[in-house]
C-alpha cells in the first residue's frame, strides 16, 4: 500500500484454489507422477514385480485352506497360523527364505516343547502353584531367550529367539484359559506353521527364484567397476581441472557432489559392506544351483574380496577429496605430470575391469602382464616425481631455468617436463594463478601469518603459498600409487576366491 504507514511490510496472499477435493494438489504429486515412479522402481529391477506376484500367490494358496471347510475343521482358528508364516517367512531371495523357515520351525518347536513341560509341571503343582510357575515360566523364558540371541554367535538365529518367546506365551495363555487342550493346541499350530512354511518354500523356489548367491555374484563385479570407473574420472576431473569453474571452498563442503558420478560410485562401494555380509548369509542357506553347482561354495571369500576392495577404494576417496581441497597445485604444474599419472590411472582401471571379468566368467587367469604394467607406469611416475621435486617446491624455478641456466640439456626429459611447466604458466598467468591466489586468501589465515613484530613479508606469504600448493600434487600421487599398491592384495583374493570356488583355469599366453 502506498499509504501504509514507515516500516510496514505488505504480503500478498493468493486466493485459495477450490479444487473440489479441499486440498491443493502439486504437480510432482500427482496420479500420473505417481504412476511413472512407480513404473521406473519396477523397471530397474524386474525382480521386484517378480518377488511381489510371489508372496500374493503363496497368501492365495495358503487362504484356500481357511475358506475350506474341511481343513477348517481339523485345524480351527490355528490355521490363520499358516498365513501368518507366510507373510513373516516368505523373504526377497531364496536364501534367506530359507534362513528365516528354519528359524520359525525351530523356534516352533522348542515353543511347544517348553509349553507342554511347564503346562505338565504347573497341572501336577496345584491350582495355588500353577499361576506362579507360568508367571516365572514367562519370565524365565523371556529372559533366557532375550539374552541368547545377543550372543555374537548366536545373532543370526534372533529371530528364532523371538520366535520361541511370542509362541511359548500365546501356547501358555490359551493353556492356562482353559482355552483347548495345550498338547493338542500345540500340535496343531505347529502343522499349522510347517504348511504355511512348506508353500513359502515351493513357491520361492519353483516360481522365477531370486538365488542370494547370483545376487552377490553380481554384487561385487558392479563394484570392481564401479571403482574402476570412480579412479578414471577422478583422474580426469583432477587433471582438466584449471581451476576457471571452481567455486570457493565453503560452498563445496557437502555431503554429495550432484555432478560427480565417480563420488556417488566410490561411496556405493564403502557401504556395500551390510549388503555383501546380508547376501554371504543368506546364500550359505542355498542349496546348489546354476552355476554354482557343488556344495560349500566359498561365500565367504566374496565378503573377503569385497573388504579388500573397499580398502582400495579409500584411496579413492581421498583422491576424490583433493579435488575439493582448499590448497590445489596450479594446472600448470598438473600438465608436468599428466602422462604418467593418466597412464597410471588408466592401467590401475584395466586390471580391474580385468578382474571383474575373471569373476563374472568364473575364470581363473594369472595377471602378470597387467600387474606389471601398473606397477611399471606406478614406478615411472614415482620417479617422475623425485627427480623433479624442485618443481614442487618451488613455481618459479621453471622460469628461471627457461631465463638462464641451460647447461643441464642432457636431460630431455627433464628439460621437456620444465618447458611445459613454463609455457602453461605464461598461458594461465592471468586466469589460473589469479584465482588461485583469490582461493587461497584465507590459506594460511592471517592470525596465523602475524608475527611479534608485525606481519610477513607479502613476497614471502605468496611463495609459501605457491610452494604448498605444489605439494598437493605430490599428495594426489602419492594416493595413486598407494592405490596401486593394494592392487597386490586385490588380485591376490581373487585368485583365493576363485581356488576355493573351483573357478575354470585358463592360462593366458
Amino acid at each position: 500500500m502506498d499509504g501504509g504507514k514507515k516500516g510496514s511490510v505488505e504480503v500478498d496472499v493468493p486466493p485459495a484454489k477450490n479444487t473440489g477435493g479441499g486440498s491443493n494438489t502439486c504437480s510432482n504429486t500427482s496420479p500420473r507422477k505417481w504412476i511413472w515412479d512407480v513404473l521406473e522402481f519396477a523397471m530397474e529391477d524386474t525382480n521386484r514385480v517378480a518377488f511381489s506376484l510371489k508372496v500374493g500367490f503363496a497368501c492365495l494358496l495358503v487362504s484356500l485352506l481357511i475358506l475350506i471347510r474341511h481343513p477348517y475343521e481339523v485345524f480351527g482358528t490355528n490355521i490363520v497360523w499358516a498365513l501368518i508364516t507366510v507373510a513373516i517367512m516368505f523373504e526377497y531371495t531364496v536364501g534367506a527364505t530359507f534362513n528365516r523357515g528354519f528359524n520359525r520351525a525351530l523356534g516352533s518347536l522348542f515353543a511347544g516343547i517348553f509349553a507342554v513341560m511347564f503346562m505338565q509341571i504347573a497341572a501336577s503343582s496345584g491350582s495355588i502353584l500353577a499361576p506362579y510357575i507360568i508367571a516365572f515360566s514367562i519370565f524365565l523364558v523371556g529372559a533366557i531367550t532375550s539374552f541368547m540371541k545377543l550372543w555374537p554367535s548366536l545373532v543370526p538365529y534372533e529371530y528364532g529367539f523371538r520366535v520361541i518367546l511370542f509362541t511359548y506365551c500365546l501356547i501358555v495363555a490359551n493353556g492356562y484359559n482353559r482355552v483347548g487342550d495345550p498338547m493338542r493346541t500345540s500340535v496343531v499350530r505347529l502343522y499349522s506353521v510347517a504348511m504355511g512354511g512348506a508353500v513359502t518354500v515351493l513357491v520361492n523356489v519353483l516360481i522365477f527364484p531370486i538365488w542370494a548367491g547370483e545376487q552377490l555374484h553380481k554384487e561385487l563385479i558392479e563394484h570392481f567397476n564401479l571403482v574402476a570407473d570412480s579412479l578414471q574420472e577422478c583422474v580426469k576431473k583432477y587433471l582438466n581441472d584449471d581451476g576457471t569453474e571452481r567455486p570457493e571452498f565453503l560452498k563445496t563442503v557437502m555431503d554429495d557432489f550432484d555432478d560427480e558420478p565417480a563420488y556417488r560410485k566410490c561411496r556405493a562401494t564403502l557401504t556395500s559392506s551390510s549388503t555383501l555380509d546380508s547376501l554371504a548369509n543368506s546364500a550359505k542357506w542355498e542349496p546348489p544351483h546354476g552355476r554354482f553347482r557343488h556344495f560349500f561354495h566359498p561365500w565367504a571369500e566374496y565378503v573377503s574380496v569385497g573388504a579388500v576392495l573397499r580398502h582400495c577404494s579409500y584411496e579413492v576417496m581421498a583422491m576424490h577429496g583433493c579435488l575439493h581441497s582448499e590448497i590445489q597445485a596450479p594446472y600448470s604444474l598438473r600438465c608436468a605430470f599428466r602422462a604418467d599419472i593418466l597412464d597410471t590411472a588408466t592401467r590401475a582401471a584395466e586390471l580391474l575391469r580385468s578382474l571383474s571379468e575373471d569373476i563374472y566368467n568364473m575364470k581363473r587367469r594369472p595377471h602378470p602382464t597387467l600387474l606389471n604394467h601398473v606397477h611399471n607406469s606406478a614406478e615411472r611416475l614415482q620417479r617422475a616425481i623425485d627427480l623433479h621435486s624442485y618443481l614442487l617446491t618451488s613455481s618459479q624455478l621453471s622460469l628461471d631455468r627457461e631465463e638462464g641456466e641451460g647447461d643441464n640439456d642432457d636431460d630431455d626429459d627433464d628439460g621437456h617436463r620444465i618447458g611445459v611447466v613454463a609455457i602453461n604458466v605464461g598461458a594461465f598467468k592471468e586466469t589460473t594463478v589469479t584465482k588461485q591466489h583469490r582461493r587461497l586468501r584465507s590459506w594460511p589465515s592471517v592470525e596465523a601469518a602475524e608475527l611479534e613484530d608485525g606481519a610477513i613479508d607479502l613476497m614471502q606469504r605468496r611463495a609459501f603459498v605457491r610452494s604448498t600448493a605444489a605439494l598437493s600434487l605430490a599428495t594426489f600421487t602419492s594416493l595413486l600409487v598407494e592405490f596401486v599398491a593394494r592392487l597386490d592384495h586385490l588380485v591376490e583374493a581373487v585368485d583365493k576366491l576363485g581356488r576355493l570356488a573351483k573357478f575354470k583355469h585358463e592360462i593366458v599366453t
